[in-house]
């Protein structure tokens, strides 16, 4: 017996709304679930972990890309990413630990996992040493004070976000 004919009349084609739409992502989401539900906790949060560095990873490479560091100027993209980090752990880990229940893998998963990923200290440091060693010293200085004033300062942001508005 073949798939009822489409929205188009064409045969093959299955109907909106019939039985068959939504099965292959419920069977994914199923087989997924099944799978993390045979793993034990400390597996399941390092499944937790590759996710987010994996995300973070590629979200940190579409930054790289589409803002190129120049030679002898502010490593924008670094910056960039180094401050949104520092503030979604701010918020996440209060988020976490004031407002929501608790969850054995969020913390993993967004803080380790995509925080740890999306941001660099690695390349902050050869960064900052680039430019001590190009004699830039002015931006040697700058560029280490303006990254940990700013984190710190959108790191407080963060835990300010997250209990913004928690007792009404």
């Amino acid at each position: 017996m073949s798939p009822e004919p489409g929205p188009g009349g064409r045969g093959g084609e299955l109907a909106a709304g019939g039985p068959h739409e939504e099965s292959a992502p419920r069977a994914f989401a199923g087989g997924v679930a099944d799978a993390l539900g045979r793993l034990s906790v400390a597996q399941t949060r390092i499944v937790a972990i590759l996710i987010g560095g994996a995300v973070g990873t590629l979200a940190r490479a579409g930054v790289a890309e589409a803002i190129p560091p120049r030679p002898s100027a502010w490593p924008w993209a670094t910056f960039g990413v180094n401050l949104l980090g520092a503030f979604i752990l701010g918020w996440l880990l209060t988020r976490l630990a004031e407002r929501t229940a608790p969850s054995r893998y969020w913390r993993f998963l967004v803080g380790t996992g995509f925080c740890g990923a999306v941001t660099t200290f690695s390349t902050f440091q050869i960064e900052t040493f680039r430019f001590a060693r190009d004699g830039h010293v002015g931006l040697a200085v700058a560029y280490p004070l303006a990254s940990i004033a700013a984190g710190m300062a959108l790191a407080v942001a963060g835990v300010m976000a997250a209990r913004w508005g928690r007792h009404w």
